[in-house]
């Protein structure tokens, strides 16, 4: 019996690009055509964009979300309601006017440690 032949087989298919996992993105029309001019103006094709665009996104740190000032009025206003319920009807008017924005504000030395609250320069809260 002969020996058969080593045949050499052509490979099949496109050659790899490289080792990274495709990922697909729809993206509308407009939004295409932003990044192709954004591409256009770096001489990058649309995939080096996109790549680029995405790492300067995850770069960027995010400000914490500040509360807007009519939901601070709303739970201020929230708060005294309550905090009029439990206030001792039979204290002096001033007292209880005392009592309230105490117990809104919060203790001098728990307003001081709010990370939330912009530092007032030079005055006492």
């Amino acid at each position: 019996m002969a020996k058969s032949l080593k045949v050499n087989q052509k490979k099949r298919g496109r050659p790899a690009t490289g080792r990274d996992p495709v990922s697909a993105v729809r993206l509308p029309a407009g939004l295409t055509s932003a990044v192709d001019k954004w591409a256009e103006d770096r001489e990058a094709n649309r995939s080096e964009a996109i790549r680029r665009l995405v790492e300067l996104g995850l770069t960027i740190k995010r400000k914490a979300k500040q509360p807007s000032a009519a939901g601070a009025d709303r739970a201020k206003e929230l708060a005294a309601k309550a905090i009029d319920k439990m206030i001792d009807p039979s204290a002096p008017p001033e007292e209880r006017t005392q009592r309230r924005r105490r117990l809104t504000k919060g203790p001098p030395e728990f307003r001081e440690a709010r990370v939330d609250q912009p530092k007032a320069k030079g005055s006492i809260r």
